[in-house]
C-alpha cells in the first residue's frame, strides 16, 4: 500500500516534465553491453546500429523495458537479480533503481502498461523458484502490490498488443537461489500464461508431456494475439525437439520444428525470439546461428551469426547484435553489415 511519502512523491513526479523519445535521439532499440575495460551500459541504438547514448549500469544488464510515451527506461540485472535501474534516456539520469523485496529476486524482464503508469516485473521467490509479477506505480516509483505468475521460473513477461493482458513465460526450472544449479529437470512443467492486470488467470497452456522439459523463456507478439514463443531444452541433448512454438488463447500450442538439416544447429538452446514483416527470428548464441519461420511457423533459413544473441524487429526484417560487438540486418537473403564496435552485446536487443 502507498504510504503518504510515496503519495507525495508521486505528485511531484507527476509535475515535472517528460521528456520523449525524440529528446532522447530517437533510438530505435535498447540494449545492454559490457566494454572493453569491462564496465557496464544501456545503450540507445539507431535503426543502423549506432549508439546514439551509453548509460552506466551497476553491474550486468539483461534486457530493458522501453515506456511507451516517455524517454524512460527500466534496465534489469541479468537473472537472478537484485537492481532495475530507471533511467531518464534524455538526461542520463536515474530516476529509481528498483529492488525486489526481501526472499524475492528479479528474473531479468518487464513490461509497461499501456499507458506507461504502472511497471509489472518478472521475479521470483528465491528459496522456491515459484513464480511472482511484481507492479509497480511509475510516477513515485513505489511497489503497488504481486500476484502469482501461475509457474516456476518465470522469465519474460509482456503485454498484449492493444491490450492490458499480460502474458508470462513460466520456464518451469526451480533453481538453488545461490548458485541457480537446476534442481527439477525430471518434473519440470513449463507454461505460458495470461493474465489480468489484477493477476486473474485468464488462459493457460502447458507442452505436451514429451516437451515438459522444453523451458518457455522468450516472446514475441504481434497484433491478432497469437505469441511466438522461444525455448530452452533441458532435455537429452541428442533428442533435438522445436524450439518455437505458437498460441492462439482458445486453441493448442503448435510447435514448428526447422528443416531436419538444421535441426541440431541450435544446439537446443534459443536465446531471443523477434517478428517482422511475416517473419520470425529465433538466435541461438550457443549454435552461432540465427533461424527465420515464416508468421505460421514454416521454416524457411538457417543462417551462421557467431554468438548471436539479441534480435528486434526493423522495416522488412531484423537487427541482430552478437557478443563480439557486431550489428547486422538480416532478411530471408541473410545478414547485411550495419555497424562494428568494441562492446560485447548482452542476450537482448528491445525495439522502442
Amino acid at each position: 500500500m502507498a504510504t503518504r511519502r510515496h503519495v507525495l512523491a508521486g505528485l511531484l513526479a507527476s509535475t515535472l516534465p517528460r521528456l520523449s523519445w525524440a529528446d532522447a535521439g530517437s533510438p530505435a532499440f535498447l540494449a545492454a553491453a559490457r566494454d572493453a575495460e569491462g564496465r557496464f551500459a544501456l545503450h540507445g541504438l539507431t535503426e543502423a546500429g549506432g549508439s546514439l547514448f551509453a548509460i552506466p549500469l551497476p553491474a550486468r544488464g539483461h534486457a530493458a523495458a522501453a515506456h511507451p510515451h516517455r524517454a524512460e527506461a527500466v534496465a534489469f540485472a541479468r537473472r537472478p537479480g537484485t537492481y532495475a535501474l530507471v533511467i531518464d534516456c534524455a538526461t542520463g539520469r536515474s530516476r529509481a533503481r528498483l529492488a525486489p523485496p526481501e526472499g524475492h529476486q528479479f528474473n531479468g524482464h518487464g513490461a509497461y502498461s499501456a499507458d506507461g503508469s504502472v511497471l509489472y516485473t518478472s521475479e521470483v521467490w528465491a528459496e522456491s523458484s515459484e513464480g511472482r509479477i511484481g507492479v509497480w506505480d511509475t510516477a513515485g516509483w513505489h511497489r503497488l502490490t504481486t500476484f502469482a505468475s501461475q509457474g516456476i521460473g518465470p522469465h519474460e513477461v509482456r503485454r498484449l498488443p492493444g491490450t492490458e493482458v499480460l502474458v508470462v513465460a513460466n520456464g518451469g526450472i526451480r533453481t538453488d537461489p545461490q548458485d541457480r544449479t537446476k534442481l527439477n529437470i525430471d518434473t519440470m512443467r513449463p507454461n505460458l500464461s495470461y493474465l489480468s492486470p489484477e493477476g486473474a488467470l485468464l488462459d493457460q497452456v502447458e507442452l505436451a508431456p514429451e516437451m515438459h522439459q522444453a523451458s518457455i523463456r522468450h516472446l514475441a507478439l504481434a497484433e491478432g494475439e497469437t505469441v511466438a514463443f522461444a525455448m530452452q531444452w533441458e532435455g537429452d541433448p541428442a533428442e533435438p525437439v522445436p524450439l518455437l512454438g505458437l498460441h492462439r488463447r482458445g486453441e493448442a500450442v503448435r510447435l514448428c520444428p526447422p528443416k531436419d538439416e538444421d535441426l541440431l544447429a541450435m544446439k537446443g538452446y534459443a536465446g531471443s525470439i523477434a517478428r517482422s514483416a511475416g517473419l520470425i527470428a529465433l538466435t541461438s548464441p550457443r549454435g552461432g546461428v540465427v533461424q527465420l519461420h515464416a508468421a505460421d511457423g514454416r521454416p524457411l533459413a538457417t543462417h551462421a551469426r557467431p554468438d548471436a544473441c539479441g534480435v528486434a524487429a526493423t522495416g522488412g526484417g531484423f537487427v541482430v547484435t552478437d557478443g563480439g560487438g557486431t550489428v547486422t540486418g538480416l532478411t530471408a537473403e541473410g545478414f547485411r553489415p550495419l555497424a562494428r564496435t568494441v562492446l560485447a552485446w548482452d542476450n537482448h536487443l528491445v525495439r522502442i
